[in-house]
């Protein structure tokens, strides 16, 4: 299957998760993220809004309020990329995709600051490597980052393979409902 494929086959699967089914995976990885050494170690970490099934780690955001949380805003103009402002759950707007983003008014943050990414991904493979919606933002975005990049997903959305293309990027580690793994260089 290519790229569109998968992205089709696995997004509807998605679709059709129960609130329940994505609450409990999203409660379990949280907990997964919490025990993780890498993640008590950090300080600044960059996570998204959850939307349209997506694992939702707002409980991380409550249960360490002591962390400095980041989150992206993504603009397609005058080419796809994603900014970072601190989150602030009381200065958030709405994306025309529909996810929640941070308020531009917001202090930007820069990429150096972050001590982890935790990334978004409809499907990830062993190796590190996401297919999101297609925008190419995270790919534009990750070589700007020296920290540790995880990404989140359902176990039974570990492939694999994802195709690959010179510019795509991978991640170090994936956090599904079994664990951290970290993912295979080769």
């Amino acid at each position: 299957m290519d790229k569109k494929q998968i992205r089709a086959h696995y997004r509807q699967i998605r679709t059709n998760f129960s609130t329940q089914q994505v609450d409990a995976a999203s409660a379990q990885i949280c907990k997964q993220i919490a025990d993780w050494p890498i993640f008590q170690q950090a300080n600044a970490v960059m996570t998204y809004m959850a939307f349209g099934n997506e694992i939702n780690l707002t409980g991380l955001l409550n249960q360490f309020p002591g962390k400095r949380w980041i989150i992206p805003r993504i603009l397609n103009r005058p080419e796809a990329r994603i900014f970072l402002y601190p989150y602030d759950p009381s200065r958030l707007v709405r994306h025309k995709f529909g996810m929640l983003e941070p308020d531009p008014s917001l202090p930007l943050v820069q990429p150096h600051e972050l001590d982890l990414v935790l990334t978004p991904g409809l499907v990830f493979d062993r190796h590190g490597y996401r297919l999101g919606f297609g925008g190419g933002f995270y790919d534009r975005f990750l070589p700007s980052v020296h920290a540790p990049k995880t990404g989140i997903v359902y176990s039974a959305f570990i492939i694999e393979a994802v195709p690959v293309e010179e510019f795509d990027q991978p991640v170090d580690y994936l956090a599904c409902e079994n664990g951290i793994l970290k993912v295979s260089s080769s």
